[in-house]
């Protein structure tokens, strides 16, 4: 299924200029007619709640099934890549990176808020009762756990798999691959795209918005700075300014750093409340709210409240579901693109476990200490603040520990910077999709839709937009929810043909014989205990194995077969074209490898480093080096190697 991209260039201009009059017209109009807007787009959540939450359940509790069978499947040893890759970023870098692109933000305004507001409204309990407590943990948890990190992983795993495996484009048209096949390159994917691009603006610029209040709001209540839209408007402009030194220095650079200074951050926080807190308290209502979470898991998934009538669903359960499935173009894509060479095991402990549970027990001592605060001892204006602004709950709860001031200005830090990765990790993600995939992109481009996200947050916020796009956003998110159901369908397809190939690749039978027959065994030894350097090498896949490929090709070409070598300084690749199947690649690559020390008397003179003449399949590197071989050796590789190709394409039959 291996393609080689068909478009190469650094900017896709149907997609870049779609999606800027999209995002033109969808912000004109809201701007000429925001209470209109808010009107139409609430009727449209309202109308999509009460008669498509259902679907918004379902789709959900399908997507994580599918993540947590695929992580732990026979297919969880599939790579991101080639079978040779190796992971861009340490798991820590790459741990920071997905988490403050996914939920940073979100943490530090509602890790207090959200446990508070549902112990004095809960859903079924009596309010502001040690019952209200369990059940107000229960539903943060619920809401916060590993459903939107599987959401995330769903079509980061799509993405990832078929653009690092498969050579399609990083961007959101590769997932519908499997349907509609080359058609991804013509409008049917450039609408998706347009689609994705427009939804990611729209929503990191009314995340940016809402974020410059709540940041005004929280400055307002502990400095005493004036809350005013000129206030928001700088603040966003500040952010706005950070982000587009963090995407032009790239992603290595600004945004990894940024990442990691905030994980950082955000566990220096979490420690400094744990220990100033009741900290036995929170350890032990830790392991409680995780066990009532685990074995409640099943039950609330797919809780509609049918029998008992309640709005508090559409308000709460299908909000986030709709938000998170919002937001899932961007962060999957972002997540896909720092998890190259990962393992689809790995991928999936890494993005739905590890992040659920440090996001878990932020919920529990943050939410769990304010509810103490209100309950046993009477903190009512920590219950008040919450009913009135939420945005300066989290400032409010600092107060009441000691240090309060560095605790104060450490959170405005953190969310300013969560703000900046927010931002800029999201033109970055938008750049790429109209990119055709590519992260090498002219400087121009990202400082373009950083500025955008600023400008339309701008707009938004001085005209009172805000909540219409919001609520627009969140609407998007149902037909986006069917591509994604579509999507992993195809991922499924794909990786059940994959397990074939690999079935048959290990089948009995078809064992790679490297045709050693015509070598005496005192030649074959002194092949495998010698380390030749770059030069050697080089000559060997110059004569050698050109000379293999182009026989074999000879003998194809006489069965009929189109036949391509692809010559390079580091590689030779032979290819079998088969139209309508995958086709057939055999490559030989001129790969550095480090030298093992296997006896005492070590030339201190030999250089470290040598190099082997690899052979890579289309699945990646198969580890095993030929170089030494004869011509015939070589020949006799390639025909066993397709032998089991052809095996395997009987088995797709």
């Amino acid at each position: 299924m291996s393609r080689t991209p068909k478009t190469t260039a650094s900017l896709n201009k149907p997609v870049f200029v779609s999606s800027s009059l999209a995002i033109l017209v969808l912000l004109i109009y809201t701007v000429l007619n925001p209470e209109r807007a808010s009107v139409v787009f609430e009727s449209l959540q309202n109308t999509v709640a009460q008669n498509g939450g259902w679907f918004y359940i379902l789709t959900v509790a399908i997507i994580l099934i599918t993540v947590i069978v695929l992580g732990f499947s026979r297919y969880g040893d599939i790579r991101l890549g080639p079978d040779h890759a190796t992971p861009e970023f340490s798991k820590l870098t790459w741990l920071s990176m997905l988490f403050a692109a996914g939920m940073g933000i979100g943490l530090m305004f509602f890790g207090v808020a959200e446990p508070i507001m549902h112990f004095l409204s809960p859903p079924s309990e009596d309010p502001r009762t040690i019952a209200a407590v369990k059940e107000a943990m229960k539903t943060t948890f619920f809401h916060w756990g590993v459903h939107p990190w599987a959401i995330y992983a769903a079509v980061a795993l799509v993405l990832g798999y078929f653009a690092y495996r498969h050579q399609l484009p990083l961007t959101l048209r590769s997932a519908l691959y499997p349907m509609i096949g080359e058609k991804i390159y013509g409008w049917p994917g450039h609408l998706v795209d347009i689609f994705a691009v427009t939804s990611t603006i729209f929503g990191v610029s009314t995340s940016l918005g809402f974020g410059a209040s709540q940041i005004n709001a929280g400055l307002s209540y502990v400095f005493g700075i004036p809350t005013s839209t000129g206030v928001q408007m700088a603040l966003m402009a500040g952010v706005v300014a950070i982000a587009i030194v963090s995407v032009t220095t790239g992603l290595d650079k600004g945004i990894r750093r940024l990442s990691e200074t905030n994980m950082i951050l955000a566990v220096a926080l979490l420690l400094f409340i744990l220990v100033l807190g009741p900290t036995v308290f929170l350890l032990q209502a830790y392991l409680q709210n995780m066990g009532a979470y685990v074995s409640d898991i099943v039950r609330n998934t797919f809780n509609l409240y049918a029998y008992a009538k309640s709005d508090w669903i559409g308000g709460w359960t299908i909000f986030y579901w709709g938000w998170w499935l919002a937001w899932a173009p961007f962060v999957g894509l972002f997540i896909a693109r720092i998890s190259y060479g990962r393992t689809i095991r790995e991928f999936v402990i890494g993005v739905l476990l590890i992040p659920t549970a440090f996001t878990l027990l932020w919920m529990t001592v943050f939410g769990d200490t304010a509810i103490d605060m209100v309950l046993t001892h009477g903190k009512e204006v920590l219950a008040d603040m919450v009913q009135k602004d939420t945005s300066v709950a989290l400032f409010v709860f600092l107060e009441n520990f000691p240090f309060s001031t560095v605790l104060t200005m450490l959170a405005v830090l953190m969310v300013v910077i969560f703000f900046v990765t927010s931002c800029d990790s999201g033109a970055m993600v938008v750049d790429m999709l109209c990119s055709n995939g590519r992260n090498d992109t002219p400087i121009w481009q990202r400082i373009y839709w950083t500025v955008s996200v600023g400008v339309v947050a701008a707009i938004l916020l001085y005209a009172g937009g805000l909540s219409a796009l919001q609520t627009m956003t969140i609407v998007a998110a149902l037909p986006f929810s069917m591509i994604l159901l579509i999507s992993l369908y195809g991922l499924l397809k794909a990786l059940r043909v994959e397990d074939h190939k690999r079935e048959c690749m290990n089948a009995g039978g078809f064992h790679s014989t490297p045709g050693d027959s015509d070598k005496n065994w005192r030649s074959k030894l002194s092949n495998i205990v010698s380390f030749p350097n770059k030069k050697v090498v080089r000559a060997f896949m110059e004569n050698s194995v050109m000379a293999a490929f182009e026989e074999a090709k000879a003998e194809f070409e006489q069965l009929q077969f189109e036949v391509e070598i692809t010559k390079a300084k580091s590689f030779l690749v032979f290819t079998v074209v088969l139209n309508e199947q995958p086709d057939f690649i055999y490559a030989v690559y001129l790969t550095p490898a480090v030298q093992p020390h296997l006896h005492e008397t070590v030339d201190p003179d030999c250089e470290d480093t040598y190099y082997r003449a690899e052979v890579h399949l289309t699945e990646g590197g198969q580890d095993y080096d030929i170089m030494g071989w004869s011509t015939l050796a070589v020949i006799n590789d390639v025909i066993d190697q397709y032998h089991k190709h052809q095996h395997f394409l009987h088995r797709l039959v």
